[in-house]
């Protein structure tokens, strides 16, 4: 590739197969998300299915993120044509795409992420992505930048796990483990033996298929044995959970009886 046109680096790292260690960002707010970005983590995901995020609000996120370590992964409220459009045109370049059942599903998410004639992408002739119609070589290199990855959640997709990887364009299956053990009966219960062995499989298939594996895994012991598995790109904890656990923990250790 001609070292002129900018690359997507968290798209290469994983399809290099580099280990890539990222923190959920679900508070919203850009002071946060800039105390995180520099933290020394690869990758923040940046959640607009289940945290009350919009285009306006990731906006200010993704400036907050200028100058950290880690790039930004978003999570659309679902694998919708036009909501991923507005967040491509505001600079998102990786996406994790919540729910996708089948290879149709796949298809439609990456075809969302191209401009024509290999997708359906909108044109806009100016928009932040291309720097403000600054960047004269944004069209030629767009599509190949544009990081694709796609959250399996159900039995139904642990089914088809093989035929959404083979859609071209897909870079990686994430494993969405609190949906999976609902689909599973087991609701809530993310530690249930047979939840586990469904991710280790599914891990282990998805490295097979020849795509990057990733998962959440807020429990260091899961993290560090998903990683031993063969996944490469694993979100290690979440902002809201560690500001609501180490607050509670340090008013605990106040308020306890003497």
């Amino acid at each position: 590739m001609n070292e002129s046109i900018p690359v997507n680096p968290f798209k290469h790292a994983i399809l290099a197969g580099r280990v890539q260690i990222g923190l959920w960002a679900n508070l919203c707010n850009p002071i946060a998300t800039e105390v995180t970005a520099g933290a020394g983590f690869d990758w923040l995901l940046i959640d607009a299915e289940h945290a009350p995020n919009d285009v306006t609000t990731v906006i200010g996120q993704l400036h907050a993120m200028t100058g950290g370590t880690a790039v930004a992964v978003l999570r659309p409220p679902w694998n919708d044509t036009v909501v991923i459009k507005r967040y491509l045109d505001i600079g998102v370049q990786n996406l994790l795409i919540p729910y996708i059942q089948n290879a149709d599903e796949a298809a439609a998410a990456v075809a969302a992420t191209r401009y024509p004639p290999a997708g359906v992408r909108g044109v806009a002739s100016i928009h932040r992505a291309n720097q403000y119609a600054r960047d004269k070589r944004y069209f030629s290199h767009a599509n190949d930048n544009m990081c694709v990855l796609l959250q399996l959640e159900t039995t139904e997709a642990l089914n088809n796990l093989e035929a959404i990887a083979a859609v071209p364009g897909v870079d990686g299956l994430f494993i969405g483990p609190s949906d999976l053990a609902a689909s599973m009966g087991h609701l809530g219960n993310i530690s249930h033996p047979e939840v586990r062995q469904a991710i280790a499989s599914a891990i282990v298939r998805i490295h097979q298929s020849g795509k990057a594996a990733g998962i959440l895994a807020p429990l260091e012991a899961d993290a560090r044995h998903w990683l031993d598995l063969g996944a490469t790109f694993v979100a290690v904890g979440s902002d809201l959970n560690l500001l609501a656990r180490h607050t509670e923990q340090l008013a605990a250790r106040f308020k306890q009886p003497r």
